[in-house]
């Protein structure tokens, strides 16, 4: 292992590589573990996911999952933190939330956010970053960065 993760940052059917590559670069810089989970929307040799994480690839920890139900098993059986998921239209900010280390961010695909199960069943741990109706949602890279960083905020 590299090193001990601060955080998790789950990515649920990622479908844009450089996404994917900026949020692994991010996990880098703040010593997070990134999750993929199954179906991505590219090859995990894929040029641009490896040109956004440019040479921080190597130090990235990082793990593929097949699905939830295996994302959550396998979390489980790391000693993960709480699952908080972040939706555009849930309610509750995300400054609302007490981060804890060892907490995992869960984040859906680019076009179409979590699936509604997942979200049903993670109701009361649902956060959104707020924009403008104007704006459908954030990109995911940013979104993910965004609330890492509220996280290493409130830790200090």
């Amino acid at each position: 292992m590299r090193y001990e993760p601060v955080l998790h940052i789950v990515l649920v059917a990622p479908e844009i590589p450089p996404n994917a590559g900026n949020v692994g670069r991010t996990c880098v810089a703040i010593a997070a573990k990134m999750w993929l989970v199954r179906p991505l929307g590219f090859s995990l040799d894929d040029y641009y996911l490896r040109r956004a994480g440019l040479d921080y690839w190597e130090e990235l920890e990082w793990e593929v999952a097949d699905d939830w139900e295996a994302l959550c098993g396998r979390l489980d059986e790391s000693g993960a933190g709480r699952k908080w998921l972040f939706s555009a239209r849930a309610t509750r900010l995300y400054t609302e939330a007490a981060f804890a280390r060892g907490d995992v961010l869960v984040f859906g695909s680019e076009s179409a956010g979590l699936p509604a199960a997942v979200k049903a069943a993670h109701a009361d741990s649902l956060l959104t970053i707020p924009s403008r109706p104007e704006v459908r949602s954030l990109n995911l890279a940013n979104s993910a960065a965004i609330v890492a960083y509220e996280a290493l905020r409130q830790w200090g």
